[in-house]
């Protein structure tokens, strides 16, 4: 006979509810709902054989984490044929190009792809790129893409031949990534650095039969084993998307997927209300369901894209560009309004952000619930402290992401001078002046190893610490309780899901993590490396350590 119900015990539970109550012991599971809320003395009553009993011991319980912006199918696929180059681990020019000259054997059409951080000019000893003559050092047959976290890519000779670009090339204005550039020497050849052009590139990718078994793979890897159970997914392609819902199906997928379809890149924007022709998605909403549409109106700071208010240094009056005009975001807008979709856009720098909030707010506001406009890394960089009243004026979802401050919170000023040391993460003047905060990952190519590690994220709203071990404005640090609800009920608040997710309590969701060590019991630094010993997702164990389900 199968077993409905399940009671996890533990230590103690964590509920992140507020004025909980502190004593609780264990949570009463059926099916994917929590029941209530035990104590061990209440097991004389539950033990009655009709019951599965969990018994984690000293572990702690608590909700599953949500990570409302990920690009969860890109490091999925990252490991296919990618050669690992971040540093510290190659921290100079020569160690990297050994790694990628390690790389498997292949033929001359066989890509060579290396995986570099955000930044990685500023993390490398040598204060710069590797350049296309040192790429050809390893090899002038096979094309070699080192990508350096996803806007700014190092080609070799023969990756520019099979691209195409040469001195001729016209690149487009725009991808769909933001402005693109071919950065070209004195005489008008390019030198091999390109950016935001990696979706223009003709790169290589999982085939559809290894594509599932890599997402589950990934998801476990960087997902399920730091108690994740949630994430808003930037959508990467079709095809991955029908693999998630082939996952769901057969109950392998360990997270539930909220689908923010990317326009232009999965679909177009006028694709967006027929997505169901695009889609066949036949699991529970539980598991996945299409939440919105993720669109970027400017580029990254790695690559000087991000539209600010000030001028980048050595770069005359340029700020940066805006990737679309309102009249596209107000059909964005209609067409997520009529869908009952959300709108959720890519906002690095402050100007993109002043010219969204101003331009949502005269087209009638962000609308509410699971509908409600945000705006990504709004939080993250805010010079202008005027620039959280556009947000509230137009009433969107400021989306920031600690683990920022640690990859390049200290380089904005290298790129925008004494205006990028204003309104770094600034967290605690935002909570206080009465914001709702989010944290998460934005993993993508290039993201530090402990990106999609929710306690590495709080480690940076507590710590502060910058990549170089320097720190950045200590005074706007958050208690753990605050930084705990980042990235729990908060951040369900901005997928509309509070109600489901983010706390244990009677009637919400069995995303349940244990783990190994009391956040509240041990020093800042050791908060990175409490383990997840357990993740009940949606009622379902994923991960056990004492089950050997790893």
């Amino acid at each position: 006979m199968s077993i409905e119900e399940k009671v996890v015990l533990a230590r103690r539970v964590i509920t992140m509810e507020r004025d909980a109550a502190t004593d609780w012991e264990g949570i009463l599971v059926r099916g994917e709902r929590i029941v209530r809320l035990v104590r061990r003395r209440d097991l004389a009553d539950l033990d009655d054989g009709t019951r599965e009993i969990i018994d984690l011991g000293d572990r702690v319980l608590m909700p599953g984490f949500v990570d409302v912006h990920a690009h969860a199918e890109v490091v999925c696929r990252t490991a296919y044929r990618t050669v690992d180059c971040r540093a510290p681990e190659c921290d100079t020019v020569p160690a990297v190009l050994d790694t990628l000259a390690g790389a498997e054997p292949g033929g001359r059409s066989d890509w060579i792809v290396g995986q570099a951080n955000l930044f990685f000019d500023r993390k490398l000893k040598e204060g710069r790129l590797p350049t296309r003559a040192e790429l050809d050092t390893v090899s002038r047959e096979r094309p070699i893409a080192l990508r350096a976290g996803g806007h700014i890519t190092v080609l070799n000779t023969r990756a520019l031949e099979v691209a195409g670009i040469d001195r001729a090339f016209v690149p487009p204005t725009h991808s769909i990534t933001g402005p693109v550039t071919v950065e070209r020497d004195a005489n008008g050849d390019p030198t091999g650095i390109v950016k935001e052009m990696d979706v223009l590139l003709p790169l290589p990718s999982p085939p559809a039969t290894e594509l599932a078994e890599a997402i589950e793979d990934g998801l476990g890897r960087y997902f399920t084993r730091y108690g994740v159970t949630t994430i808003g997914e930037i959508s990467e392609t079709v095809g991955g998307l029908q693999a998630m819902n082939e996952l769901a199906l057969a109950g392998r997928l360990p997270a539930s997927m909220r689908i923010y379809l990317w326009v232009p890149g999965t679909m177009s924007l006028e694709q967006v209300p027929h997505w169901r022709d695009h889609l066949s998605f036949t699991a529970p909403e539980s598991a996945i369901r299409i939440q919105g549409v993720k669109m970027f109106s400017d580029g990254g700071f790695s690559a000087r894209s991000a539209a600010v208010n000030c001028c980048y240094k050595d770069a005359g009056d340029f700020r940066g560009n805006i990737a679309f005009p309102k009249y596209f975001l107000r059909r964005a807008l209609r067409i997520c309004q009529d869908n009952g979709l959300q709108l959720a856009v890519h906002a690095n720098g402050d100007r993109a952000q002043d010219w969204l909030s101003c331009s949502v707010a005269e087209l009638g506001g962000a609308g509410g619930g699971r509908q409600r406009v945000r705006i990504e890394h709004a939080g993250n960089l805010m010079p202008n402290p005027q620039t959280a009243e556009l947000w509230a004026a137009a009433g969107i979802v400021p989306v920031p992401q600690p683990v920022f401050l640690y990859t390049f919170g200290e380089y904005f000023p290298d790129y925008l001078g004494e205006y990028g040391l204003k309104g770094r993460f600034p967290f605690r003047t935002l909570l206080e002046a009465g914001w709702r905060l989010s944290g998460s990952s934005d993993v993508w190519i290039g993201s530090e190893r402990e990106a999609t590690n929710p306690f590495f994220s709080i480690w940076c709203c507590l710590k502060r610490q910058t990549y170089s071990g320097g720190f950045i404005d200590v005074d706007e640090a958050i208690t753990l309780e605050q930084a705990l609800r980042m990235h729990t009920i908060d951040a369900a608040s901005v997928m509309g899901e509070e109600d489901q997710k983010g706390s244990l309590a009677p009637g919400k969701m069995a995303d349940i993590i244990a783990l190994d060590r009391d956040p509240f019991e041990v020093d800042v630094d050791a908060l990175r490396g409490i383990g997840v010993d357990f993740v009940m997702a949606r009622g379902s164990v994923v991960r056990s350590k004492t089950a050997g389900r790893f």
